[in-house]
């Protein structure tokens, strides 16, 4: 409309500007100036013909100078005619012309008789008398034909000022057409806006409505989910507990792979379980992170060490690296990154077939150039068409149905990932193409360890400081290990009471207040989980709410959930530093129970094959704890114990008690570790993993290897000052 308008304006424009022209020129047309001119030159000829007839007169002296200058007017009169405008005048008539020249021929024998006689004497006026006379008819006719023309160009002039008015007044009224067209248009508009404003209005009221209805349905939804969730997990606790629990049984083949079908059974509902209520809890707001310095590449080796057995299940190749230039110690949610990372790297294991999977992590920027660190995970599995990855992050979508049937899963998984990595300040973003594999990329803000902000110490105990002092109830079998904790305990100002098994442990937590309790999680009579369980079925509220840590040497998610689930608070792996459990008992009680030892990284546990016999780096974090003389004795009191050990490890081999073989591996394990006993803490991990499994020559080579290596650290400690050396070095086999 408003182009319409703009053109209707222009073409009037142009209009009156045509037309301005046009007036234009008829008034430079205006014949009024030549007319004069034509009326004076008849008028002054008029006046030189009787002054000519007075010079004819013979009885009268001739006045030769007035003759001379009423000529001399006459001649500048009809000059004056051949202007440009009297000329175009006297052009418009053939006959108008001819009379001016007569004029001009005349003019011309009159200045050459008067220059010849040398003035107007008589015989010259008698001689150009007829020819001045015989001007006189053509001169009336000139001075008639110019009145006419000029009655006709006033009459033209006329005419166009006419056409101009009426061509003015209609352009006036095809303005005020317009104008009214546009009022009553814009009015229109005006009363279709008023309804579609009262039409928003109302469906504002009615969205905010429906907001709230949703709100309200989304916070049923949340006490729902909140309550079935409880309803859920109470019986799934028991069922994990029970299989826990018959785990620990002497089995048959069969019965172990139908258990170990079970628990993976179990697994999987647990992890639907958790994505649903972990999805409730993003949506409702109240999911929260709990960022902590970390150390970045040895949660890698832990996300390593959960997804080889799937790559490797699958033959696929599994690879993980890291740039020089990605700090070592990192400020974030290690649970969460952990999450998201099994995610991505559990999706491209299960939808690749062949070839490699791999995640590598880069250093970044972001446009304002703040650092950013990223995770990529690249497959070489199926890929993905640009409407499969549109789709990929919507809720319960995986891929298409045919996928989703063949590979399974909820389809909640990456959007959890997403959001969780949006909560972080970052984004997952991919990459696919149909057939060649896809590159999924975990960005997050990086805030290094060093630049995090200082939280609030605690005070160390002594003098001058008021550190609380806590009652911990250690519940462990192993003499060693009880050792060790009494010293971690003492050395950060806490007072220890041991029981050496789950049931002492349930016993003393009812007969006594505790602050905390250490609950080791293979223990003979009831283990750590059960006694959890019973500890939290006890009548008195105090007692029942009591914060229990687990203590294990398994360091497997699934050890870690079925203590969570059994209503543990925390979860510590052996060796036990003395910062780990500095930090669980900062998060439990808050800052001003102990002081804070330095933070160092737990070493590994060493793989058989390729430990070194003392693992330096875990005597070094006792030491922080413990006095080296102190610890040298613990260290003597094991080596000292190991014949012992060797002959129950034999005695359940030859009476074929896979139980008390895993059990009494389990509990040198869990010592050599806290002692730094690399070697030795290996091989009793192979004897527990492969208790149930192993031929007996493979279990009994086992324990011979961890005889002989006995030996071996005895004098690897007694070369570092930590044991008596051997009275003489035994042939090794």
């Amino acid at each position: 409309m408003g182009f319409g308008l703009v053109l209707a304006l222009l073409a009037a424009g142009f209009v009156q500007w045509r037309q301005s022209m046009l007036l234009r020129d008829t008034l430079r047309a205006w014949p009024d100036s030549p007319a004069l001119l034509v009326y004076q030159a008849e008028s002054e000829y008029l006046w030189l013909r009787e002054r000519w007839l007075r010079a004819l007169d013979e009885h009268e002296p001739i006045d030769r100078h007035a003759l001379e200058l009423r000529y001399e007017i006459w001649v500048s009169r009809v000059d004056l005619l051949d202007a440009e405008n009297a000329r175009r005048l006297i052009r418009t008539r053939p006959e108008s012309l001819q009379t001016l020249d007569r004029m001009h021929a005349f003019i011309a024998a009159a200045d050459a008789a008067f220059a010849a006689a040398g003035g107007p004497d008589r015989t010259v006026v008698h001689q150009l008398w007829p020819a001045l006379e015989a001007l006189g008819t053509p001169i009336h006719a000139l001075s008639m034909s110019v009145t006419h023309g000029i009655a006709e160009a006033s009459e033209a002039r006329n005419d166009a000022m006419r056409r101009q008015n009426l061509l003015g007044i209609g352009l006036l009224g095809f303005l005020a057409v317009l104008t009214l067209a546009f009022a009553f248009v814009a009015l229109r508009h005006v009363r279709q806006l008023r309804a579609r404003r009262h039409e928003l209005e109302e469906l504002a009221a009615s969205l905010r409505e429906a907001r709230r209805e949703a709100e309200a349905a989304s916070e049923a939804k949340s006490v729902f989910l909140a309550n079935i969730s409880h309803e859920i997990r109470t019986p799934f606790h028991g069922l994990m507990g029970m299989l826990s629990l018959l785990r620990e049984t002497g089995l048959t083949p069969k019965q172990i792979d139908h258990l170990r079908t079970a628990t993976e059974s179990a697994d999987h509902l647990l992890a639907i379980l958790n994505d649903i209520l972990d999805m409730s809890q993003l949506e409702s707001g109240r999911m929260t992170l709990a960022p902590a310095p970390l150390d970045l590449r040895a949660l890698l080796r832990d996300v390593e060490a959960l997804m080889r057995p799937q790559a490797h299940a699958k033959q696929l190749a599994l690879h993980l690296d890291a740039d020089p230039g990605v700090p070592e110690r990192i400020v974030a949610d290690a649970t969460r990154v952990k999450q998201i990372l099994f995610n991505l790297l559990s999706n491209a294991i299960k939808f690749s077939e062949h070839g490699a999977v791999a995640l590598d992590v880069h250093l970044r920027a972001d446009v304002h150039g703040r650092p950013l660190l990223e995770f990529a995970v690249t497959d070489s599995g199926i890929g993905m068409d640009e409407a499969m990855v549109a789709r990929l992050f919507r809720r319960f979508v995986q891929g298409d149905n045919s996928r989703s049937r063949r590979y399974g899963g909820t389809g909640l998984g990456l959007e959890i990932s997403r959001n969780l990595a949006r909560l972080m300040g970052g984004d997952i973003t991919v990459r696919s193409q149909q057939g060649e594999g896809s590159c999924f990329t975990f960005q997050m803000p990086l805030v290094a360890a060093a630049d995090a902000p200082a939280g609030p110490r605690a005070l160390p105990s002594g003098p001058g400081h008021s550190a609380r002092v806590l009652d911990v109830l250690v519940a462990e079998d192993h003499p060693i290990n009880r050792q060790y904790l009494a010293a971690l305990l003492e050395n950060l100002g806490h007072r220890a009471h041991f029981t050496t098994n789950g049931e002492e442990a349930v016993q003393a937590a009812r007969e006594r207040r505790f602050d905390i309790v250490l609950m080791d999680l293979h223990m003979p009579v009831l283990d750590g989980v059960a006694a959890t369980r019973a500890i939290r079925s006890l009548p008195e509220p105090k007692a029942a709410t009591v914060p229990i840590v687990a203590l294990t040497a398994d360091a497997f998610p699934e050890t870690r959930e079925r203590c969570l689930v059994a209503g543990m608070n925390d979860f510590l792996t052996k060796p036990v530093s003395p910062a780990r459990l500095a930090a669980s008992l900062r998060r439990l009680f808050g800052v001003g129970v102990c002081a804070v030892p330095s933070e160092e990284a737990a070493p590994a546990p060493a793989r058989e094959g390729q430990a070194a016999l003392i693992d330096d780096n875990a005597v070094a974090v006792a030491l922080q704890a413990i006095p080296r003389e102190r610890l040298a004795q613990m260290m003597e009191d094991f080596l000292a114990q190991g014949p012992a050990t060797v002959q129950r490890l034999r005695g359940a081999v030859r009476d074929g008690q896979p139980l008390d073989l895993r059990v009494n591996a389990h509990a040198a394990k869990g010592a050599a570790l806290n002692l730094g006993l690399a070697a030795l803490a290996a091989t009793a991990e192979a004897l527990q993993e492969g208790a149930s499994h192993l031929p007996a020559h493979e279990i009994a080579r086992l324990v011979q290897r961890y005889e002989e290596l006995l030996v071996h650290t005895r004098q690897a400690a007694a070369a570092r000052g930590l044991a008596r050396a051997p009275a003489a070095d035994p042939a090794v086999v």
